[in-house]
């Protein structure tokens, strides 16, 4: 097989690149010339995983089909993991698949390319951590399915137990971590709705951060307020608190031990150690070292999204946030809209810091807005923010489906919202 544009990793960076380049480029060749390679069959914004894991948000009825945006984007598609790279012969190798008894379904593929997208994104980072297998990580839609198959299990014992509680800690208090423990609360909220009175039990959570604040990486103000906030929901902040083993059922930390019969580990990333093993750059968290065009140490291949180390300003890197993708996607797709038409793409890629949101449940979120009326940078909360974080989401809708789609299907999910309930008991 052989493709002008291969994009590897379908989150979501990568699917808006290939559908932008497949509707300019394709429309007419069937899908010929872009392909979107993915481990899974079906898309789910990454930001939206802490619903996911809660149950607030149902995984089969948010996730896309990669097949699906394929054929209405006009680009093609091919399940599987890239497993070697050949940047001299510019060839990439898609390992063999198998099925649950280790039969194999579909062999080792081979793809050529003209030019070569990387957009795996990154996982957790357990810093050395002993014990880090006895934590849940929030790496994908089946890491959250996992966990909130298993949360719903520990939910029902702890509702027939002797101590009606359950104890869940939450190691790192970026996005992730701040905004999983608003959404267990509220989902914890929902189903003591469903329980008999003589059912119900109390959800003790614990926030573990190791900085001085939570959000470390947002303005002081909002980490502020989110901390206020999440501390008048009854979920214990431990700052400056290093954790130094997992256990079982505990978490060693410099504060001394943490009793929690759930642990989920959501601090720090660190892009995929194979990386390493592609022949290219990468810095010491297996990021691929890219200049100010995207590209990395090998001719014709770029990266981009959470795997990139992208240059930013005073000699930071861009960071790792959904809105860094949304651009980097949209820059790309000129790069490879001029470059495929034989036109010189000799601009660099400027990140826009547009601010941050960060959601907290019960129709409350913090935030800021970086520049706007006057240049002034904006502080918001409430309601607002909430509705302003739910528009990113519908924003990376419209880019993949389309406005007419992205308003169908908001308008059914709430529908169904209505009917079902948000809270997922299966």
């Amino acid at each position: 097989m052989h493709f002008d544009v291969v994009v590897v990793g379908g989150g979501a960076g990568g699917l808006e690149l290939a559908a932008q380049l497949g509707r300019h480029l394709g429309k007419n060749l069937g899908g010929e010339k872009v392909l979107l390679i993915d481990r899974f069959p079906y898309h789910i914004w990454k930001p939206t995983l802490h619903e996911v894991a809660a149950g607030t948000l149902d995984a089969h009825q948010e996730g896309l089909s990669y097949t699906v945006l394929a054929r209405r984007n006009h680009f093609s598609f091919s399940m599987g993991d890239m497993c070697a790279l050949d940047s001299a012969r510019k060839t990439l190798t898609l390992a063999a698949m198998k099925d649950g008894q280790g039969n194999e379904i579909v062999p080792q593929r081979t793809v050529s390319y003209k030019h070569l997208v990387l957009a795996m994104g990154s996982g957790s980072n357990s810093f050395g951590t002993p014990g880090i297998e006895n934590a849940y990580l929030l790496e994908n839609a089946v890491d959250a399915q996992h966990f909130h198959s298993d949360w719903l299990s520990a939910a029902v014992r702890a509702s027939f137990s002797a101590e009606r509680s359950l104890s869940v800690a939450i190691v790192g208090a970026g996005a992730t971590g701040v905004e999983l423990s608003a959404e267990l609360l509220e989902a914890h909220a929902e189903l003591l709705q469903s329980l008999g009175s003589n059912q119900r039990f109390r959800l003790d959570i614990t926030l573990v951060e190791g900085g001085e604040r939570i959000l470390g990486g947002l303005p002081e103000r909002i980490s502020e307020q989110a901390t206020v906030a999440l501390r008048r929901k009854g979920v214990k902040v431990l700052l400056g608190t290093r954790v130094q083993e997992l256990r079982k059922s505990e978490l060693l930390t410099s504060a001394g031990e943490i009793r929690a019969d759930m642990i989920v580990w959501a601090a720090g990333i660190k892009a995929a150690d194979s990386n390493a093993r592609l022949g290219l750059e990468v810095n010491r968290i297996n990021q691929f070292v890219v200049d100010d065009h995207l590209r990395t140490s090998a001719t014709d291949i770029y990266a981009m999204g959470d795997c990139a180390a992208c240059p930013w300003e005073e000699g930071k890197l861009v960071p790792a946030r959904a809105q860094a993708a949304h651009q980097q996607a949209t820059y790309l797709s000129g790069v490879f809209s001029a470059l495929l038409n034989e036109r010189e793409a000799s601009a660099p890629f400027v990140y826009k810091d547009f601010g941050s949101l960060v959601s907290l449940g019960d129709n409350k979120g913090v935030g800021n807005l970086m520049g706007g009326l006057a240049g002034k940078n904006f502080f918001v909360e409430g309601l607002v923010a909430k509705w302003m974080y739910m528009s990113l989401h519908l924003m990376h809708h419209r880019a993949i489906l389309g406005v007419g789609k992205t308003g169908l299907l908001a308008l059914a999910r709430l529908l169904q919202q209505r009917v079902s309930g948000r809270m997922k008991l299966h």
